[in-house]
């Protein structure tokens, strides 16, 4: 997540929101679930997670080795599940950083006629701030939670969609670099998309899911008032999967992570999904961050608790999901 600024003045968008109210919009949108058959394998979370979070990788700065280390490996995860490059190959160079730095890039193209002119995009930040410059027994930012969590959930949702073909609209899957810059690779990515009319319809960004949080809901949502995204999350799964968080607003997390790109180009519901509440995780931007305190078995229900709404998304005859006035 690009750096959070923790003496931020409260906003007005965390004073416009009631809680109460929030709680009992959620509430109503509970209903049966889309029935998922399909299984997501803990055993791959944990080691397709190790590995994207190794010392290996070096903490992935955008334009260093240890990030062109992840790359190699995104692509080939693309590769063996059957997704597709969405440019000429997985590799989308960033227009605005000074050294090479790619985005990586797939699409599964939509089953249906019509519906796959439009396209869902769900992504995550591969991304992390690299090396401590000063001297200390251990310098690597590892980014476990920051963001190889988010990524991990992105490419078991892209698997399961490359096995199961359940996806009406076509799915843009994105690994974003730079944004621990300043949201450049979804900057450099959103121009391209506009100049070719991209028809997009919603993105779900994954943001630092590596560990629960002790609340009644599973996630929360950024910009939880700017669309119903969330209320359509919770009808899809039957559950309370998103809640209301008011540090979310308090802090604008809606602004600070790749979703924010997308909602500026394109006006349309793009938000970030979090499991990050400021109280169940002391180790953001910290060496600390590594594979050993995430926790696997949370990820893994995560991404089986979400499998029915993005289905829904990807399959509804008309677009459910809509920007509040």
């Amino acid at each position: 997540m690009k750096k959070i600024y923790f003496l931020l003045p409260f906003v007005l968008l965390a004073c416009k929101s009631n809680p109460t109210a929030v709680s009992e919009q959620v509430s109503k949108s509970i209903s049966k679930p889309l029935e998922i058959t399909y299984k997501v394998n803990e055993a791959e979370v944990s080691d397709f997670l190790k590995y994207l979070s190794s010392d290996e990788l070096e903490g992935r700065e955008t334009g260093t080795r240890g990030i062109e280390k992840a790359a190699v490996f995104l692509e080939d995860f693309f590769k063996k599940n059957n997704v597709k490059p969405y440019f000429s190959s997985y590799r989308d160079t960033l227009t605005n950083f000074k050294s090479p730095a790619y985005n990586i890039v797939g699409v599964l193209e939509g089953t249906d006629p019509v519906l796959k002119k439009e396209f869902v995009v769900l992504s995550a930040h591969y991304d992390h701030i690299g090396l401590e410059k000063k001297q200390q027994e251990d310098v690597i930012n590892n980014g476990a939670n920051d963001d190889a969590s988010g990524v991990t959930a992105v490419a078991q949702m892209a698997k399961y969609f490359s096995e199961t073909k359940s996806n009406k609209r076509s799915i843009l899957f994105v690994f974003f670099a730079g944004e621990e810059k300043g949201l450049l690779g979804s900057k450099s990515l959103v121009q391209k998309l506009q100049k070719q009319n991209f028809n997009l319809y919603a993105q779900l960004n994954i943001e630092m899911i590596g560990v629960p949080m002790k609340r009644d809901y599973l996630a929360y949502i950024t910009g939880f008032d700017k669309s119903n995204m969330a209320e359509k999350i919770n009808e899809y799964t039957g559950k309370k999967t998103i809640g209301f968080l008011p540090k979310e607003a308090h802090y604008e997390l809606f602004y600070r992570s790749d979703n924010y790109s997308f909602y500026e180009a394109f006006k349309k519901p793009c938000q970030s999904i979090s499991t990050f509440d400021f109280e169940n995780f002391d180790f953001y931007h910290h060496v600390s961050d590594e594979f050993k305190v995430m926790d696997i078995p949370h990820i893994t229900s995560f991404i089986q608790e979400f499998l029915p709404a993005v289905t829904k998304i990807a399959t509804t005859p008309t677009e459910e999901i809509t920007m509040n006035k």
